[in-house]
């Protein structure tokens, strides 16, 4: 497992330290599952390069997942609960990714994030699993 802390909303690239997890466990060939044990925050391979195509995600998810309270029945933790939750599901809590070669088999442009949907920092667990050979 590692622990993320997060500073605010939006897209955190965790590429780095989960390749790093995945090369301390020496396995040449293999299927690596990511969890993020969370119902407000989510998991994204997405664009590495280009900045704005991560500003515009943020700013597609605030657009159909606003911070309205009188939108939504369920405000228990502020705002932006109910919306953290629908930007969840909208997305994904768990990413599978091959390992060839003693590598990560991500494309040239791609980066694997964790996606903070609510206002405050927070710590988040992901769950890292690694099967192969």
């Amino acid at each position: 497992m590692i622990e993320v802390r997060t500073e605010r909303q939006g897209l955190l690239d965790v590429t780095p330290r989960v390749a790093r997890w995945a090369a301390e466990q020496r396995m040449a060939e293999g299927l690596l599952t990511i969890f993020c044990r969370h119902t407000s925050a989510s998991l994204l391979i997405q664009e590495n390069a280009a900045p704005d195509a991560r500003s515009d995600l943020e700013t597609y998810f605030a657009r159909i997942a606003p911070e309205d309270p009188a939108a939504y029945m369920h405000n228990d933790e502020g705002p932006d609960d109910m919306p953290a939750h629908l930007r969840t599901a909208l997305t994904q809590t768990q990413l599978s990714i091959p390992l060839i070669g003693g590598a990560l088999a991500l494309g040239t442009w791609q980066g694997i994030y964790l996606f903070e949907h609510r206002i405050r920092p927070h710590r988040r667990t992901l769950a890292l699993h690694l099967l192969g050979e």
